[in-house]
């Protein structure tokens, strides 16, 4: 599978062990950055992210920063991505098998590195269910 990782300073150190993580898993990762833990501005890594998950150039993107919620917001902007914002295992795959999010969105400041590895994990090898639930997601883009 390929994956685009990134985030910001707040989420450097989850990236980087998510991208061992994923790394041993055989999947192929794209690390957007940042690239230490210097403050940065979270759009300059999730807008190249989510065009590149809005293109299909990778089958999933992963964000973190300190709550999640810029790099949501962020990448929501993206006409083709459906960011998900979760802080557990449970709803990251709801996440995936209701909303068919592709980008997973993961408040550091808030979760231990475990259950980002959890919910990384369920997000990933969760199923979009389809049925009533494609029928709604059908109806989120602004046209």
């Amino acid at each position: 599978m390929k994956i685009a990782l990134g985030g910001d300073h707040a989420g450097y150190q989850y990236k980087e062990v998510l991208k061992s993580q994923l790394e041993q898993l055989g999947h192929e990762i794209n690390d957007f950055g940042p690239f230490s833990e210097t403050s940065v501005d979270y759009p300059d890594f999730v807008h190249p992210l989510s065009t590149a998950v809005e293109k299909k150039e990778y089958d999933f993107g992963i964000l973190i920063c300190g709550s999640g919620n810029g790099v949501a917001i962020t990448a929501n902007k993206h006409a083709g991505v459906r960011a998900a914002l979760c802080w557990n295992a449970e709803l990251a795959g709801l996440a995936r098998s209701h909303n068919n999010a592709n980008v997973l969105c993961i408040p550091a400041r808030f979760v231990s590195d475990q259950v980002a590895q959890d919910m990384v994990a369920t997000f990933l090898t969760t199923e979009f269910e389809g049925g009533r639930h494609q029928n709604r997601v059908d109806k989120i883009a602004c046209r």
